[in-house]
């Protein structure tokens, strides 16, 4: 339910709030006051497009807010559950559009879309009126409403799993069918698989190949240096450190009687002498003790030339070849298993398909049935509603394709005849803003109660018609807002004095500019209002008795 309606520079209205209560509320005013302004605000806040015309002349931008109340279960609130723009039971919409042509909206306080505004507003507000996106204009809304029409809420939700259910199965056998030749696949990818599984491929074993690979490698490059240390420190014929150690040490011990201190010399050559042996030994053992096995290192180069091979084949890190073999192992068991996947889906989408048929047939027949009750039902209140000899149908054809439509088999479309002998037209067709406004309003009555959107709003539903089929129109409305929340322009007194609250647009010139301002009628007030309605400037006392009259005998007092 809509709570309160705020405009700032929006047209003639400088600033503005309104309150909304349950029921019947209706808005009257003098030609041009801007009694339309509020439906106009709720249809920039349900998502039509910005037109920089609304700013108010000299302001920078308009600002518009609603606010709702929603009770539970409503689509509405269920719709900001699953967007996640919830903030518990209320709800609100607020768009600001600059004289620029700049536009911005929000829900709840978080930035929003239009198309998001859209989709929530027509979850709270239906407006009737001469506007072309009404949602009643709509086949989709129209099928809605004969559903809700057909009272058996069951059977479209059996309609919706089924279909679900087909085009899943639908869904899997297009994958499968798209997966090509699963022999061929399977060909193709146990080969891959032969080779990688020949390999020992976890990182761990990788590393340890490398690194034997490279111990391999330097076993040849060690002996050379060993080999050639040995010579340099060890050998017996050349000059080797060794050798010229002793002979130095010989020459000098002869002299050792003629300069004593050369005692010191000798140890030190002796001291260089033992280091050198211990240094031959050292190398003599690392030497002994290395594994020169050409075949071996032969055998390690081949296996990771091979692991080389199938990481460059693969277009992966060697690392990733385990993994890239345990995908492929996956693969081979999903396609080994597909062709009987693929029967068990055909199977089971035949019987998804049988069970949507099944259950949309039900549906069908009894939305035919419904069909014909919301005809005649709408049929009788457009003669109420001053459109005698009219006609309504509701019109149900086979969808061309029978495929797994979530709403069923048929779709539907209001047809009208507003005068006798004319053809049954759609009725987004329908030329008449006002004629389509009351034959929106005998749609709904005959719905009363059905609905799920909380707020009705009805744009001068009363245009081109006048005493008893006005008193009608108001009465149908008032008893509308018993059940739904009701907000009527009017011009027509016998339709004003039916709401259960009563507000007036005035305007007035303040300087140079034009102000438009909403404020709620009650007892005197009300009566000057639809005396004013009844009989233009000039008001005489009859005119107030009758309008007395008149709303005593609408609110039943």
């Amino acid at each position: 339910m809509l709570t309160r309606l705020s405009l700032r520079d929006f047209a003639v209205v400088s600033l503005a709030e309104v309150d909304l209560d349950r029921g019947m509320t209706v808005l009257s005013g003098e030609t041009g006051a801007g009694k339309s302004l509020i439906v106009d605000a709720l249809l920039w806040l349900t998502g039509a497009r910005a037109d920089t015309g609304i700013v108010r002349h000299g302001a920078e931008r308009a600002e518009l807010s609603a606010e709702f109340e929603l009770q539970d279960g409503a689509p509405g609130l269920s719709w900001l559950r699953d967007n996640e723009l919830d903030e518990g039971s209320t709800c609100t919409l607020r768009r600001v559009i600059r004289a620029d042509a700049g536009s911005r909206a929000w829900i709840n306080g978080r930035p929003a879309t239009l198309a998001q505004l859209s989709d929530l507003g027509a979850l709270l507000v239906e407006i009737h009126g001469q506007h072309e996106h009404q949602a009643l204009l709509e086949r989709g809304h129209q099928l809605e409403l004969l559903d809700a029409f057909v009272r058996q809420p069951a059977l479209n939700i059996e309609v919706a799993a089924q279909a679900r259910r087909w085009a899943g199965f639908d869904r899997e056998l297009s994958e499968l069918d798209a997966a090509g030749d699963a022999a061929e696949r399977l060909a193709y990818l146990g080969h891959q698989w032969v080779e990688l599984d020949h390999e020992s491929l976890e990182p761990t074993d990788i590393d340890e190949l490398v690194q034997a690979h490279r111990r391999q490698s330097a076993v040849s490059g060690l002996l050379a240096s060993y080999d050639s240390a040995l010579l340099h420190l060890a050998d017996t014929e050349g000059l080797s450190p060794i050798r010229v150690l002793r002979q130095a040490g010989l020459e000098l011990g002869r002299k050792l009687d003629s300069e004593p201190r050369l005692t010191n010399v000798l140890e030190l050559i002796e001291s260089a002498g033992i280091q050198i042996d211990e240094s031959v030994a050292a190398i003599e053992r690392l030497r002994d003790e290395l594994d020169l096995d050409p075949a071996r290192l032969q055998e390690l180069d081949n296996r990771l030339g091979r692991l080389h091979d199938l990481a460059r084949k693969h277009r992966i890190p060697m690392a990733e070849l385990a993994h890239r073999r345990d995908t492929i192992a996956a693969e081979l068991e999903a396609l080994r298993g597909s062709g009987e996947r693929r029967m068990k889906a055909a199977r089971e989408r035949d019987q998804a398909a049988m069970a949507w048929r099944e259950a949309a047939s039900r549906l069908g027949s009894e939305r035919h049935a419904a069909a014909r009750a919301l005809a005649a039902a709408v049929g009788g209140l457009m003669a109420e509603l001053g459109m005698p000899g009219g006609a309504f149908e509701v019109q149900l054809l086979p969808l061309d394709d029978a495929g797994p439509s979530r709403s069923g088999a048929e779709r539907c479309e209001f047809l009208v005849s507003a005068n006798p002998g004319q053809p049954p037209r759609a009725l987004r067709k329908i030329a008449s803003g006002g004629e389509l406004a009351r034959i929106s309003l005998a749609i709904e009555v005959a719905l009363l109660g059905l609905d799920s959107v909380p707020t009705m709003v009805f744009d001068e539903v009363d245009a081109g018609i006048g005493g008893a089929v006005a008193e009608v129109v108001g009465q149908k409305l008032r008893a509308l807002g018993e059940t739904r929340q009701v907000l009527c322009v009017t011009h027509l007194p016998q339709v004003a004095a039916q709401g259960h609250r009563h507000l007036r647009v005035s305007k007035a010139v303040a300087g140079l500019q034009t102000h438009s301002a909403v404020s709620e009628l009650t007892g005197n007030d009300r009566v000057e209002e639809l005396a004013r309605m009844l009989g233009g400037v000039e008001i005489a006392k009859e005119t107030r008795a009758n309008a007395r009259q008149m709303l005593a005998r609408a609110q039943g007092a």
